[in-house]
């Protein structure tokens, strides 16, 4: 329910909710039953089921790479991100419909929960947080445009925001920010486009400090440093 205030959820639908006990995808032998869950085609919830047809088997293709768990278990549009479950009703991953493609029959495959564990960890222990008001959001002070993967892979930069020029007297001057920095994330959320970076920011009231993610050239290489930057009005920038 990540994604999801409980606030906005009827209490009829909370009392039938319960926490899903997390498996050990390390443990998986071959031929163990799956149980594939999720919204297949938008048509509500579906379960199908199948086998453990192998496991750390490693994939490289369509952009995608890394060791899934692989089940005959059917895995259609609307399952990928539900839940792969043991006989014990365990999570033991993540299903992906992507991997694979759609011209494969009894293929599909699943991200391993021992994989996805420390990611689900760092999301339950980040606080949630709502955009602020547009009158009250936190400005930085800075000029950037993004650098595409097509770029980072040309010119040998990290992807990220490329600071154009910085604002005297800004919030981001003041932190230490330089033109030519590129900037990877804030407050440990990545942002690979200005898009992603000012939407992230939006999340930020004036006079909050965060930390924020850059790649600085240094001779030939890039080197990451963090900066805190207190965040400025708006009419701080204005006045400027």
């Amino acid at each position: 329910m990540i994604a999801v205030k409980q606030d906005d959820i009827p209490e009829e639908t909370l009392n039938y909710i319960e926490v899903a006990s997390m498996g050990d995808s390390d443990a998986l032998k071959v031929g163990e039953p799956a149980i594939a869950i999720g919204n297949a085609l938008g048509y509500g919830l579906s379960v199908t089921t199948g086998v453990v047809s192998a496991v750390d088997r490693k994939l490289d293709q369509d952009s995608v790479s890394g060791t899934f768990i692989q089940t005959d278990a059917a895995i259609n549009p609307g399952n990928s991100g539900g839940a792969l479950l043991n006989i014990n009703g365990e999570v033991i991953g993540i299903n992906s419909n992507k991997i694979g493609g759609t011209a494969v029959e009894g293929m599909g495959y699943a991200i391993p929960i021992s994989a996805a564990r420390p990611i689900i960890e760092d999301l339950m222990n980040k606080t949630t947080r709502t955009a602020v008001a547009e009158d009250e959001r936190g400005y930085l002070g800075i000029s950037g445009i993004s650098v595409s993967p097509e770029d980072a892979f040309y010119y040998s930069l990290p992807e990220g925001v490329y600071v154009s020029s910085v604002t005297d007297g800004s919030a981001a001057e003041k932190g230490g920010m330089l033109k030519d920095d590129i900037i990877t994330a804030i407050e440990g959320t990545t942002v690979s486009t200005m898009d992603e970076f000012q939407k992230e920011l939006a999340y930020y009231a004036a006079g909050e400090t965060i930390t924020i993610e850059v790649q600085r050239l240094s001779g030939n290489s890039y080197n990451t440093i963090n900066l805190t930057i207190t965040l400025d009005d708006k009419s701080v920038l204005e006045d400027e």
